[in-house]
């Protein structure tokens, strides 16, 4: 039987910069393999090959996409063997800290023509400037939609019935944990579930939480404690010994927008825009926060105004992104020219650790 494939985000562009979860997967992961190459459509190849190897012989594999190409694969992580396969030259640089041990490297820097890159040279250095631009302009954008966005959030805070807030989260712990203490330690894991992309807002919640038996969809305005219900039901989970994923997506990379508990078959997630969902399925519930928030013609007024600002700027990030996600394609484009493919089949086997 063949194993199965979730996809998730591998980095997002937030309004606090380029963040991702790599750290965290490489700590717990029982083998790293660094792969260390310029920009090339090349590594998402491979590894999108080497994820089907171990798919046909059973394994269960996360894909990790690309923001600016989310067709392209950027790391995939081997479930069951624990194992992680990561570009770490681009988008982020990573290096590893433990080699002879449980990291590997597999440098790509030798398998180009140096006569094709010289000739090629103007014109990469051209798109990588104007990607570098592009990039810069993008990540400006989404830092000013943070702040207009968390002048948003101030307003609904302010109108929330709090208690009634509380009285939720102990009444969900009750629900889904009763008494139960499972005799053993959680497993935390951490994922980005979507990102601001070339085509806009995208997001994988539907494909990672299609297993779960129950999904509770929070709809809820911004500020009004979407986040903090879900980690206040991860910590509880991790106190009884449950395993849990957390993930997040959107503006802030230090909010949660899913947690899902595997032996529950339970999950939560943040269900209203950029990544709005409704009831789908049998097993799918409205939890409800925004009859919590106080009616305010004041409050409504403002937010207005707000929401209006805040769509300009993230419609501004996104123009932004497009223009650097083209910018990135060439120059991937130019580098994938001048590859020597003997040299990169030959350095493609040493890919999978037999």
């Amino acid at each position: 039987m063949y194993g199965t494939i979730t996809k998730y985000m591998g980095t997002a562009y937030t309004g606090l910069g380029i963040a991702h979860k790599y750290e965290a997967l490489i700590a717990s992961a029982t083998e790293t393999v660094f792969l260390k190459c310029p920009p090339t459509t090349a590594l998402s190849t491979l590894l999108n090959d080497t994820a089907m190897h171990y798919i046909k012989r059973g394994y269960d594999v996360d894909k990790l996409m690309s923001p600016t190409q989310p067709d392209e694969t950027d790391a995939i992580f081997v479930k069951e063997l624990n194992r992680l396969y990561l570009q770490a030259s681009h988008p982020v640089a990573l290096e590893p800290t433990n080699l002879g041990g449980h990291h590997r490297v597999i440098s790509f820097y030798d398998i180009y023509d140096e006569h094709k890159l010289q000739a090629q040279n103007k014109d990469i250095t051209a798109y990588l400037s104007t990607a570098e631009e592009a990039l810069e302009k993008t990540l400006q954008s989404l830092a000013e939609a943070k702040k207009i966005h968390d002048e948003w959030e101030e307003i609904n805070i302010e109108r929330m019935i709090w208690q009634i807030h509380e009285e939720l989260i102990d009444s969900l712990k009750e629900e889904l944990f009763s008494t139960i203490v499972l005799n053993k330690q959680s497993e935390v894991s951490h994922r980005l579930v979507g990102s601001l992309t070339s085509g806009g807002a995208v997001d994988y919640i539907s494909t990672i939480t299609n297993r779960m038996g129950r999904r509770l969809l929070i709809k809820g305005l911004a500020g009004t404690g979407k986040s903090t219900i879900m980690r206040a039901l991860g910590k509880e989970a991790e106190c009884r010994g449950f395993d849990v994923l957390y993930g997040w997506c959107g503006l802030d990379p230090t909010g949660v927008d899913l947690v899902l508990f595997p032996e529950l078959s339970v999950c939560l997630f943040d269900a209203t825009k950029p990544h709005e969902y409704g009831i789908e399925r049998e097993g799918d519930e409205i939890v409800d926060l925004i009859e919590m928030c106080a009616d305010s013609e004041e409050a409504e007024r403002l937010i207005e105004a707000i929401e209006k600002v805040y769509r300009e700027k993230i419609l501004d990030a996104t123009g932004y992104m497009q223009a650097y996600a083209q910018a990135e394609k060439q120059v991937k484009i130019l580098m994938d020219g001048a590859i020597k493919e003997a040299v990169f089949e030959e350095k493609s086997k040493k890919l999978i650790n037999k």
